[in-house]
């Protein structure tokens, strides 16, 4: 009777943890597949991998209109990267798809570690998931390009994930500074025309000539992602309190790019309506 008693016990305890979203479990699990809701309505699917060993997570997923977005954080070079898969207007001249990258520097308090992100467990898959928070709009000016052949000393992720980018690899000339001071090779980086050295530069939507450059303009949305531990508080037989990990807190992050284009054909969805 004792038995059964405390196998019952164990089976009310199990079916309350099973009745969390998000858990932190004890093994390690490299992929989380998340359901979220696109500000655009739009229902996707975000994966989420990390590799606790190598010090890194991704996350991509599908927009609405078929772009593919991927963001990368390699914690041990403390580099973020964002890539975007768009399709291109085929009947206009555009090749099947467009790439994108967008390179800068991680902040420690940007998202979880490694660590916690591969002990994620996922108890309800068929949930939609909604942020906590909805933090502000982050918007980079990108105004120097990334050498793809030599970006392995930024990160050794950049070359297979921006491989299909080639001249459309973008970094802040603040980032760039920080780098150079850390003994990363100048020949890395490429200043890129500023509208201050090149007067009849205009924005991209206000540009008629498709073969002229101009300043474009990117935006993405990461809907849904792990920003930060939660802890929980405990008492011992003692009275000793402490703390232990119990969760995570989910966070929404948009990002705006500017930077410039040699020719208003490679930013068609900046556009005039």
């Amino acid at each position: 009777m004792s038995a059964s008693r405390s196998a019952a016990a164990c089976a009310r305890t199990l079916a309350r943890l099973c009745a969390l979203a998000l858990i932190v479990a004890a093994g390690l699990c490299s992929e989380l597949r998340v359901r979220v809701r696109l500000s655009d309505g739009h229902l996707t699917e975000e994966v989420l991998e990390a590799d606790s060993e190598k010090d890194f997570i991704s996350l991509e997923f599908k927009q609405g209109d078929g772009t593919l977005i991927t963001f990368m954080a390699d914690f041990k070079q403390d580099v973020k990267i964002f890539r975007a898969l768009i399709l291109g207007e085929l009947e206009r001249g555009q090749n099947q798809y467009q790439a994108l990258c967008f390179i800068s520097r991680l902040n420690r308090n940007e998202i979880i570690p490694s660590e916690s992100m591969a002990r994620l467990r996922q108890k309800n898959p068929h949930a939609i998931r909604l942020a906590e928070e909805r933090r502000g709009l982050e918007q980079l000016t990108v105004s120097v390009a990334v050498n793809l052949s030599r970006a392995w000393q930024l990160s050794p992720h950049i070359h297979n994930m921006c491989s299909e980018a080639q001249e459309a690899i973008y970094t802040r000339e603040a980032d760039v500074k920080y780098w150079l001071d850390k003994g990363v090779d100048a020949s890395v980086f490429e200043v890129l025309p500023q509208a201050t050295e090149l007067p009849s530069l205009q924005a991209c939507h206000s540009t008629k000539d498709l073969w002229q450059p101009c300043v474009c303009t990117y935006s993405l949305r990461l809907e849904w992602y792990p920003c930060l531990l939660k802890y929980c508080r405990t008492r011992d037989a003692t009275g000793k309190g402490s703390t232990y990990k119990c969760g995570i807190k989910s966070c929404s992050k948009g990002y705006y790019f500017t930077y410039y284009v040699p020719q208003k054909q490679l930013c068609l969805w900046n556009e005039e309506t």
